[in-house]
């Protein structure tokens, strides 16, 4: 039997890096897994990758009437829901004079506002004693220039881990957060993409990481897992960092 045999999960973001190892795990230790995603295609890749043992629901996390269809549907076809990961989001750089309004929002409309409202909206559905995992990232403990508003929307969601935690103790509700450092996904890939020498770029950010590598998106998948699980059953409110050492040493 698998750490999550009999649960239903929802990964938002689950169509590629973190979000899709992290479908494959729990669908590995038994859950029954949705993911969602902003692009048919590319739920469509992930839905093939997992052998179809994932149910895809197309929508964006920072639109309310998408979060509304995707909790309906799980409502209508499992009743409830025992683990939620708040994947999906977005990291886009912009120096502090440079940075505008459009991108402000739309970073916070993802990353912060979108998380919010994926969980608030899920509250019903949600079993007394189900698990929330929240996808932070180092960022909101570093000092990163060019990246002020995806950090600071990052610091919204650690936050939130630790207000909920709180609100959600008294149906025995764990809520804690995830911070991946440098993670090998589509997202990093998007960082790179303007760069002149990319794999000089790659190269020097994986040696900013104490352990001298970069980590991979099944890594940060184990800790989410764990959190999901009840090996984790004795820890709420915290914030897991994954990242090669990159804020501990």
């Amino acid at each position: 039997m698998g750490k999550l045999t009999g649960r239903t999960a929802v990964i938002t973001g689950g169509s590629s890096g973190i979000g899709l190892a992290t479908a494959k795990k729990f669908i590995a230790e038994g859950a029954y897994v949705y993911i969602t995603g902003r692009r048919e295609e590319d739920l469509a890749k992930a839905s093939a990758e997992l052998g179809g043992e994932v149910v895809t629901v197309q929508g964006d996390i920072a639109n309310l009437d998408d979060l509304d269809r995707l909790w309906a549907q799980v409502k209508r076809e499992r009743g409830s829901v025992d683990v939620i990961v708040t994947n999906a989001g977005i990291a886009e750089a912009a120096t502090l004079p440079e940075a505008t309004p459009e991108h402000f929002d739309k970073t916070f409309g993802i990353n912060a506002r979108g998380t919010f409202f994926t969980v608030q909206k899920a509250l019903p559905l949600l079993n007394n004693g189900g698990a929330v995992v929240l996808v932070a990232g180092v960022g909101h403990m570093l000092g990163w220039a060019d990246f002020t508003a995806y950090s600071g929307s990052k610091a919204a969601v650690r936050s939130f881990a630790r207000s909920w935690a709180a609100e959600l103790m008294g149906r025995n509700v764990r809520v804690n957060s995830v911070s991946p450092g440098p993670v090998e996904t589509p997202i990093l890939d998007g960082l790179f993409a303007g760069a002149t020498d990319a794999d000089a770029v790659r190269a020097g950010l994986a040696g900013s990481v104490p352990m001298g590598r970069l980590g991979a998106a099944e890594e940060i998948a184990e800790a989410i897992t764990f959190l999901a699980s009840d090996d984790a059953s004795f820890i709420t409110g915290t914030d897991m960092a994954v990242d090669g050492g990159t804020t501990q040493l």
